[in-house]
């Protein structure tokens, strides 16, 4: 049998065009305006440019720009860089168990290429003119020599020109912008000793000066941290971990500002962040994320770092150690810092001098004691549960379970009323085939400031505060969107904040789903805001620190489902605003939580799926109990 390696007319594959190629190959590498940023900042590093301008208009898709002060290239590099797997970085398969630069596939520029309208201009500090060059869908459409400085500026112009379909997947203005600043933040931070800025539609948003580490980080993140960070630096035979943790105080809620660096590229690695929160363990809430910028370095023949298209996973040969040399070097700087938690064993001077410790313990008080019910349940066998019962309830009393029962009945009749009152003393709430009868008025109890005790008829609600006022809340701020918008309280002293970069995009992004909710922010210029007005019940003079919160969580938002911008909002904003665990309530405030929550179209459960209240009825109770 033989084969016709030219095909026939009955055959059904076929070779692609070269430009369609390259537009699915682009797929994997450009996928929103971001990419290209990074992309092309790598390169420019890798120029050996010692300054790098990023130039961006709306948010990249009208034009993204990269100017550097590198080497440049030759017209016939020039030429050459926008094809496919062009690279001046490998010879041969050694090169890539090697791999010291930050790009090295050839696919970046022909990707580029691909699916914007390009233009280059180069020169090589050596050369008397550049080279100018226009690209257009793969293909090479103006070559010239130009005057040029030396190093490189490649542009790229209205990005999926040439493919609609991916252009209509782009978000909003403001949400690829953030995508933007973040990659542009992730190289910057790894090459201090270089400059970069960045310009957005003519406004200059960062101008990054030469300098340390410590530097750059105070500058992309916040004069906040310039006190609050504590050097990491540990050398070992088969990696080196330098860069900075935050203090304890410094940690938030979501994880914010953690950066992790392996041969100067930034990559994201669930397992190392295990290891610096396990550094952190004791020191810091559970549910809060530390500040790090760490960077490892190792034998590059360690990792593979060609598992993904952007480079951001890489694959350790051993990640283990890595793992432990990782959780021990934030551990030492912790404790080099004094930052760990210590044992204090000197005793108080003053202790000595309370009547406890001073008076002598009498042979009488040593024999009531020892008769006393608490000492017997902690020494007699068996005995640490019982409970003795309270005396003045009689002997004779009967609880349901029988007279040898050790445990006391709750005393019920605290909350009933007289039988001809109940009917006219119910708030009811209805739902399909469920009806909630809650007596009032009645006596609601709260234990450990946490949970609310509401009395039903027959039985009775146990409600977790935070979450059912997560609940009402939700729903409040859900039915500002549908013409009930929030009370918004006008601010006698209008606050202004000054925000990063990355911050103003996204509150300009989400300030007006902020209005109905009852906020009221104006620019101010500058990355800076005034605040004019909150929400009415929310308390005055935390307006800064709120709004902070407020972005720190949607920019954030961590779900396995994707929400809308409208939902980040509702969600964060309900889960912030709520009362907190260990809030001391009133009477008023406790029966008022209840019946709100109890009006709500799903009371029983939080947005995230949490119970809000368990309920216990006299039925259920005797089930448990006396087994009917």
């Amino acid at each position: 049998m033989s084969f016709n390696l030219f095909g026939s007319v009955g055959d059904s594959i076929q070779l692609l065009p070269d430009h369609i190629a390259n537009q699915i190959a682009a797929g994997e590498v450009i996928q929103r305006p971001a990419s290209a940023v990074k992309e092309l900042l790598e390169n420019a590093v890798d120029a050996g440019a010692t300054e790098i301008r990023l130039i961006v208009g709306e948010a990249g898709k009208s034009l993204i720009q990269v100017v550097d002060n590198g080497k440049g290239m030759s017209a016939a590099d020039a030429r050459l860089c926008f094809e496919r797997h062009a690279t001046s970085k490998i010879r041969d398969i050694n090169d890539l168990f090697h791999i010291h630069t930050m790009g090295f596939r050839g696919e970046a520029l022909a990707s580029v290429a691909a699916v914007s309208q390009v233009e280059l201009k180069t020169r090589r500090a050596d050369d008397e003119v550049g080279t100018y060059i226009e690209v257009e869908n793969s293909q090479v459409v103006k070559q010239e020599p130009s005057a040029w400085q030396s190093g490189t500026s490649i542009a790229m112009k209205n990005l999926f020109f040439n493919v609609p379909a991916r252009r209509n997947f782009l978000k909003s203005n403001a949400a690829e912008m953030r995508h933007v600043i973040d990659e542009f933040m992730r190289v910057a931070m790894a090459f201090p000793q270089l400059f970069f800025s960045l310009v957005h539609n003519g406004q200059e948003l960062f101008h990054l000066e030469r300098g340390s580490l410590k530097q750059r980080i105070v500058q992309l993140l916040g004069n906040h941290y310039n006190a609050k960070m504590v050097p990491v630096q540990e050398k070992t035979d088969y990696l080196n971990i330098q860069g900075f943790i935050g203090k304890p105080e410094t940690a938030k809620k979501t994880r914010g500002d953690q950066y992790f660096f392996v041969n100067n590229r930034f990559i994201r690695s669930g397992y190392l962040q295990h290891a610096v929160m396990q550094a952190f363990r004791d020191l810091i809430p559970a549910d809060s994320f530390p500040l790090f910028v760490l960077f490892i370095d190792l034998d590059p023949t360690q990792i593979d770092v060609n598992v993904h298209p952007t480079k951001q996973e890489i694959k350790f040969e051993d990640e283990k150690i890595v793992y432990a040399f990782v959780q021990a070097a934030v551990k030492h700087a912790l404790a080099q810092f004094s930052i760990m938690p210590t044992l204090e064993f000197d005793l108080d001077a003053g202790i000595q001098q309370l009547d406890a410790v001073s008076k002598p313990f009498t042979e009488q008080q040593q024999t009531a004691a020892r008769h006393s019910g608490l000492y017997q349940g902690f020494t007699e066998k068996h005995q640490a549960h019982f409970i003795p019962r309270d005396s003045n309830s009689g002997a004779g009393a009967d609880n349901g379970a029988g007279g040898d029962s050790q445990l006391n009945t709750v005393n019920w009749q605290q909350w009933a009323l007289p039988e001809e009152d109940v009917s006219k003393a119910v708030f009811e709430w209805e739902q399909p085939a469920k009806k909630w009868n809650l007596l009032s008025p009645a006596v609601y109890q709260q234990y450990e400031g946490r949970y609310i005790i509401a009395p039903l008829i027959t039985g009775f609600l146990l409600v977790q505060q935070q979450l059912a006022h997560e609940r009402v809340l939700y729903e409040k701020y859900a039915a500002a969107f549908s013409g009930r918008p929030v009370a918004t309280q006008q601010s006698l002293f209008p606050v202004t904040i000054n925000l990063s970069p990355a911050d103003a995009v996204l509150l300009e992004e989400i300030r007006p789903d902020m209005v109905p909710l009852g906020y009221a922010i104006e620019p101010f210029g500058n990355n800076s805001f005034v605040v004019q007005g909150t929400p009415a019940d929310l308390l005055q003079g935390n307006e800064k620190a709120t709004i902070e919160q407020l972005l720190d969580q949607v920019k954030h938002f961590s779900s396995d489902i994707k929400f809308s911008r409208r939902e980040k909002l509702l969600r964060t904003l309900s889960q912030q605003h709520a009362i907190k665990a260990g809030t001391s309530l009133t009477q008023t405030e406790m029966q008022q939580l209840v019946e709100d929550l109890l009006a709500c179209q799903t009371p029983n459960l939080t947005v995230t799926g949490k119970p809000t209240f368990i309920e216990f009825t006299q039925d259920y109770l005797s089930r448990l109990f006396e087994g009917r």
